[in-house]
């Protein structure tokens, strides 16, 4: 289905871009751009970036825009293309958003800023402000682990009431919690509620979720695409030998080194290891030692072996 323009109602697959970096201020453009592609050709239904998996809170405010503009003109309208905004100063939220809009985004990705503690009534001001003066459509974005601050369902469901405010991804984790969300569309149900976590995807669709915002995506697009189709048809069968996939992509993949970055840096070392972008991380992180970047690449062989496929080959599942 060729995408119509419009981010109400997202369904499906729209993965957290990876940025290559090439140097401490300094894009990849060339392994973007087969990023970008790798990640389209995977059949996904949309795009986001500068967000977390994008570190775009480390990347300083040219490189952004940099982001932005070659994003947006290499996707070219082929699927919605979100761009994260979040700034600890509202100043450069709104102004970063209004470069976006300039150059082709299609909708806005806006988290609490980080550092200071904030209440859910000051958040509240918050989004009503920057509803006022975003140019495009905006997701909420729910990172406690990060921002130190949790939208609870209430903020939420004043937060809908603002016809600008258009979803929500939640990476919390709390399916608890995620329910709760779900429980909102009865007031709007042309509001978007999009999982973070990647290992939740079948079950928060099964729930009635709308998609994911994965960031294995960007190494096997194709394997989350199966997984959210497996999950709206409610073919369990199929959501069930996908989960182990996603599972053994996640234990192979993102805990080499055991540290907080490990995630990132996994994900960058696979991406480099099949020959897409670069695997340079933005200070205070860094790319994997040599000998883990082999384990990396061992790991992909096994991967293959147990039947992941290539990136976008669609792994082998029953009729629905």
């Amino acid at each position: 289905m060729a995408y119509d323009g419009s981010v109400r109602e997202l369904r499906g697959i729209i993965p957290p871009m990876f940025t290559p970096l090439k140097g401490l201020d300094e894009l990849d453009a060339a392994g973007l751009e087969r990023l970008i592609e790798h990640i389209l050709d995977g059949g996904v239904h949309g795009l986001f970036i500068l967000g977390t998996t994008g570190e775009a809170l480390s990347l300083s405010y040219r490189l952004r825009r940099e982001v932005i503009e070659r994003t947006c003109r290499q996707v070219a309208g082929r699927v919605p293309v979100l761009v994260g905004v979040t700034d600890t100063a509202v100043v450069e939220t709104v102004e970063l958003a209004r470069f976006a809009a300039k150059v082709g985004a299609d909708a806005l990705v806006v988290a609490a800023p980080p550092y200071y503690p904030v209440t859910q009534g000051e958040m509240l001001n918050y989004v009503e402000y920057l509803a006022r003066e975003l140019p495009l459509p905006t997701f909420l974005y729910n990172m406690p682990s990060h921002t130190k601050f949790q939208f609870e369902p209430e903020t939420v469901r004043s937060a809908m009431r603002l016809d600008k405010i258009v979803g929500i991804k939640d990476s919390s984790g709390d399916m608890g919690y995620f329910h709760n969300l779900l429980t909102l569309l009865d007031e709007r149900p042309d509001f978007n509620v999009l999982i973070g976590p990647e290992a939740l995807l079948g079950e928060s669709v099964m729930m009635g979720g709308h998609g994911g915002v994965c960031g294995g995506a960007n190494l096997f697009p194709r394997l989350f695409v199966a997984m959210y189709d497996a999950a709206a048809g409610r073919n369990i069968p199929n959501v069930l030998e996908l989960q182990k996939k996603i599972v053994l992509l996640s234990r192979s993949l993102y805990q080499i080194g055991n540290a907080s970055s490990s995630l990132l840096m996994g994900l960058s070392a696979a991406l480099s290891c099949l020959g897409i972008c670069n695997d340079e991380l933005a200070l205070p992180y860094s790319r994997l030692s040599d000998q883990k970047r082999e384990e990396i690449r061992r790991n992909l062989d096994m991967l293959r072996d147990e039947g992941l496929g290539s990136p976008n080959r669609i792994p082998e599942l029953a009729a629905v």
